[in-house]
Formats: C-alpha cells, structure tokens, sequence
C-alpha cells in the first residue's frame, strides 16, 4: 500500500471514530429520551433540554396547592437565563382538579398567574396508562421522596444538565422552599 493510500485510510478511520465518539457524547439521557405533547399539541423531543436543569411539576388549576403557580412562574422568570426550565404536565387524576381542556389550561396559566414557562398537554401520571416520561420518573430511588408514586398534584421532579434525576419533593413542598432551591441552585452552578 502506498503512503498516500494508507494516509487515506487512517484519515477516514479517525474521521469515523470521531463522529462515533461525538454521537456517544451526545446521546440523549434516559430521563430525557422522551417525546411529548405541548399544549398547542406540537410533539417535543425532551432531549432538547439537555444541558438545562429542570423542574418538572404535574400541575392543576382547581387544586388548594394551585397557587404554587405563581412560585413556579417567579423561578421560571428569576433563574431561566441561568438554565432552570420549568415543566408543567397538568393531570386531572387527583379529585378531577384539571378538567379543562388544553385551551382552557392555557388561559386559565396566563390570565391567572402569567404563565410563560414550558406548559404540556394533559397527562397521566400514574396507574398503566401513566405517560412514558412519568413511568420512568416514578421509578427511580430519587431523594428524599424516593420511587412510587407521584402522591398529588404539584409534585416536583429535578433533572440536572446532564439528564439525571437528582431530587423528587412532595406536592406540599413549595417550589422555591430551601430545600428545593438548594438542590437547584447546585445543579445550575455546576457544568
């Protein structure tokens, strides 16, 4: 084989282990290997948030905890451009306190308490028609709550920038309560 020819070769060798490495690198976390539904119905690849932490939260707009909206809209607006999203998945699975359609979930957000954070269409959370996403929340030994299942509306679910689950707080546990800020704030800071 001439130089040339096997300077070739190990060039196109390099070249292809590179973009198998960088395809790797990029492979989508299983928390986040998900595709839902927003609410205006577009389909959303969940990967698309890697590299942010989120707080994902089943919501309500006829629950006594419903108010936790205009904390989670404060954080949205106070920590977005430091990398928190804000996910909200209604559900109407705990005494039918979301029975509106995703018309209805959209207004009720905005006019009420201002809503710009990520909204997504109507879901289960448990039970076996539970959506994908929160099948795989729901199972893992997440701190302090641990697995099981979600307890009520406004239960909370932090996701650092890289995709991993490392907190699961009750529905009663404010969203910017010091507990949840503390974990938080750790995931923002760190790369």
């Amino acid at each position: 084989m001439s130089k040339l020819s096997a300077c070739f070769a190990l060039g196109v060798t390099l070249v292809m282990t590179m973009s198998h490495l960088q395809a790797e690198s990029k492979k989508t976390p299983a928390a986040l290997d998900f595709t839902v539904k927003k609410l205006d119905g577009k389909k959303v690849d969940l990967g698309a948030y890697q590299g942010k932490v989120l707080l994902v939260v089943n919501v309500a707009s006829e629950c006594g905890l419903t108010p936790q909206y205009e904390q989670l809209q404060a954080m949205h607006a106070k920590y977005k451009d430091q990398g928190l999203a804000v996910l909200g998945f209604p559900c109407n699975q705990f005494g039918g306190q979301e029975p509106g359609t995703a018309n209805e979930i959209q207004q009720f957000c905005k006019v009420n308490y201002g809503v710009k954070f990520d909204m997504f269409a109507k879901v289960d959370v448990n039970g076996e028609n539970a959506c994908d996403f929160y099948k795989h929340l729901t199972a893992l030994q997440t701190k302090p709550k641990g697995a099981g299942k979600v307890g009520w509306n406004f239960e909370k679910f932090v996701i650092d920038r890289h995709g991993k689950v490392i907190a699961r707080f009750s529905p009663q546990v404010r969203p910017d309560a010091p507990e949840v800020l503390k974990v938080l704030t750790a995931a923002m800071a760190a790369n």
